[in-house]
């Protein structure tokens, strides 16, 4: 048993933190990036979802040239007397970035099934473009939003590779989870790993479980109300 248990509570905090952090970004993409039809969108689409396919190392590697103390970013956070590097903000910052094209996707994927009809006759009607985004492509949407969130969560809970880069290893400061696993088996304590391993596994798999219990009743009410309607009108 392990009496430590500060990986798990720096690791629920950063994931906390990282996931809403990308709900607001990834949604507030994925509804521009739904409706822009310019030249660079392919362009733009790519660098959204980059992160998800590069490395983690290299998406670490870019981050430390970014908030390095040489880099652009770090200089002009150590006018203000604020260093990002090993420090708890730099794993929030590599979770939230490795996490955002999952939410980012799917919050996508979620406004393009919206029956454009549908918002194209609100804004006839005089709606303007904030209330046709909140009554009407938010609540047709929030099923992929609520999935993409979950996704983003577990994604930066899992986070190793980039936060081990800019973060570094400081146990009770920057070590969460996956790190405490790796240098645990660097170690050879197996016990205390596989412990940890149990610990991310179980938090996971519930998340998605309770996920796909969540589907599965929305698309049964969603069945049910279409029943109740056509009993009222036979």
């Amino acid at each position: 048993m392990i009496n430590d248990l500060t990986p798990l509570y720096i690791s629920f905090k950063t994931s906390f933190f990282a996931t809403f952090f990308t709900f607001f970004f990834g949604i507030a993409a994925a509804r521009w990036m739904a409706v822009y039809e310019g030249r660079w969108k392919s362009i733009l689409d790519g660098l959204m979802i980059i992160p998800l396919v590069l490395p983690p190392t290299v998406v670490g590697l870019g981050l430390l040239l970014l908030f390095g103390r040489n880099g652009v970013l770090g200089q002009l956070l150590l006018k203000f007397g604020a260093v990002i590097i090993f420090s708890w903000p730099a794993t929030v910052i590599t979770a939230a970035v490795v996490s955002f094209p999952l939410m980012y996707q799917t919050a996508r994927a979620a406004f393009e099934q919206v029956d454009h009809t549908l918002l194209d006759a609100a804004r006839n009607l005089g709606a303007s473009e904030w209330r046709v985004f909140w009554k009407i492509q938010m609540p047709l949407a929030y099923p992929g939003i609520i999935a993409g969130t979950i996704l983003s969560f577990n994604r930066a809970l899992g986070e190793f590779g980039a936060t081990l880069m800019l973060a570094g290893n400081i146990p009770g400061k920057t070590q969460t989870i996956p790190v405490a696993i790796y240098f645990a088996v660097q170690a050879g304590e197996m016990d205390k790993a596989l412990y940890w391993v149990a610990i991310v596994l179980c938090i996971s798999l519930t998340s998605l479980i309770l996920l796909n219990f969540w589907k599965k009743y929305q698309s049964n009410g969603w069945k049910r109300s279409c029943a109740r309607l056509g009993e009222k009108d036979a």
